[in-house]
């Protein structure tokens, strides 16, 4: 038995190493192409695909009890203080911040602070 834990053991170091011996591959430079010809048939082929852009105030957990007791009401509260900006996400993934303003009656958000595409780069790695 302690046998087969220790080659357990031995096949975990070694694949923990192989893994930190093994580089990144390398991202090709992001360049602005939209005032190039070339360029803008490359991004033609993907402006027409639907994203989910979502706005989130913020975040909870509560136990499956607490949420079955919730009704008209109730008050939920989040990890997020009053006044702090607002995560606008595409996909999933953050991409700008954002505060809640009223235009013509309807609820909008202006953005703040929009993240670089180097950042949004970055955190996909």
């Amino acid at each position: 038995m302690a046998k087969d834990q220790d080659d357990m053991a031995d096949e975990w170091a070694a694949a923990i190493a192989e893994q930190q011996k093994a580089e990144a591959a390398p991202l090709e430079e992001l360049h602005d192409e939209s005032t190039k010809g070339a360029g803008t048939e490359k991004l033609d082929v993907i402006l027409d695909i639907p994203v989910t852009l979502s706005m989130e105030v913020g975040r909870t957990q509560i136990p499956i009890r607490n949420l079955l007791q919730l009704n008209q009401g109730s008050v939920v509260e989040l990890d997020r203080l009053a006044g702090e900006p607002l995560d606008v996400l595409v996909n999933g993934t953050l991409i700008a911040h954002g505060e809640v303003v009223v235009v013509n009656e309807k609820f909008g958000i202006r953005l703040t602070d929009v993240m670089s595409p180097h950042e949004r780069i970055k955190k996909l790695r």
